[in-house]
C-alpha cells in the first residue's frame, strides 16, 4: 500500500488538459490512472469527511484518498467529471466565482489563465449528482497582500455567491496560491470548517483543519510518477520534492 490508515492523500488538479503549463495535468493520464486506483479497490473520501475523521481522531480508511479542483476550469466538467461518475468517485471543486450580481442563463465563471471556466449549469448539474463545491474567493487574489477589508470581501463573498446559485450550505474553502497568513487564516475561520492550504504532504492526526496539506498533482504528472501512487515510494518522493520548494517559498518571500 502507499499509505497507511494514519495519512491520507489529497490529490490537488487544476486544469486537465494537454500543456505544458504548471496548473496542467493529462486527461488520458487522470483517466486512465483514475481507473487503476479503482480497479485496485481504492475509493473516495469527500474532503468533509475527512475533516470529521480528523476531528473525532480517528483512523483513515484504508485505500481511500481525497480529490480537489481549484479554480474551477471547463475540463473539470469535460473531461474529470465522466471519469468520476464512471468510478463512482467524489471530489471538491474550488470555484473563483467573480464579483456579486445576477447571473445571465448559461454564464460562466470569470476567466483565469485565459482558459474557459466551468458554466452555472455545469456547476449544478455536477453537485445534483453528489460533486461538493467549495469557495476560492471572488477574484482569486493574494489574501496576504490585501488590506482587511477586501481580504473579507474576497472570502466571505465568494461564498455567498455560491451558496445562492447552489442553495447549498458551502463549508470548505481554498486559499488562493495556498497563501495564507494569520489574520486570513482568521477570517477563514470565521465562515468555514476547514481550508485547503498547498502545503505538500499528506493528512494526518495533528493537520490543522485550516492549513490541511494536499498533493499537487503537479508532481504526479507522468506516467511513471503517477503510479507511484500505489508504491511506498510516494511519501519519500513527496519528502524529497518539498524540502526545495519549501526553500525557494523562503527565499522568495524574505
Amino acid at each position: 500500500m502507499t499509505w497507511t490508515s494514519a495519512r491520507l492523500p489529497v490529490l490537488t488538479f487544476h486544469a486537465l488538459e494537454e500543456r505544458s503549463s504548471v496548473i496542467s495535468f493529462s486527461p488520458s493520464l487522470f483517466r486512465d490512472g483514475m481507473a487503476r486506483l479503482h480497479e485496485r479497490g481504492y475509493r473516495t473520501l469527500r474532503l468533509t469527511q475527512a475533516a470529521d475523521i480528523l476531528i473525532r481522531g480517528e483512523a483513515f480508511p484504508d485505500r481511500s484518498f481525497v480529490i480537489t479542483f481549484d479554480d474551477g476550469y471547463e475540463s473539470v466538467y469535460e473531461a474529470a467529471f465522466p471519469v468520476l461518475r464512471d468510478c463512482d468517485m467524489y471530489a471538491t471543486v474550488f470555484v473563483t466565482v467573480g464579483e456579486k450580481g445576477p447571473r445571465k442563463p448559461g454564464s460562466r465563471l470569470p476567466s483565469l489563465e485565459g482558459r474557459t471556466m466551468l458554466a452555472w449549469t455545469e456547476i449544478e448539474e455536477m453537485h445534483r449528482w453528489g460533486i461538493d463545491f467549495g469557495a476560492h474567493t471572488l477574484s482569486h487574489p493574494d489574501l496576504t497582500r490585501l488590506p482587511r477589508v477586501q481580504a473579507q470581501t474576497e472570502i466571505r463573498d465568494g461564498k455567498a455567491v455560491l451558496e445562492d446559485m447552489l442553495g447549498a450550505r458551502i463549508s470548505c474553502f481554498a486559499y488562493p496560491f495556498g497563501r495564507y497568513n494569520r489574520e486570513v487564516r482568521h477570517i477563514v475561520r470565521r465562515s468555514f470548517r476547514l481550508a485547503c492550504s498547498d502545503k505538500l504532504g499528506f493528512l494526518k492526526k495533528r493537520s490543522d483543519l485550516f492549513a490541511l496539506e494536499r498533493v499537487d498533482a503537479y508532481y504526479l504528472r507522468t506516467e511513471r510518477l503517477f503510479h507511484m501512487m500505489w508504491t511506498k515510494s510516494l511519501s519519500w518522493y513527496l519528502w524529497a520534492r518539498r524540502i526545495p520548494r519549501d526553500m525557494r517559498r523562503k527565499i522568495a518571500s524574505s
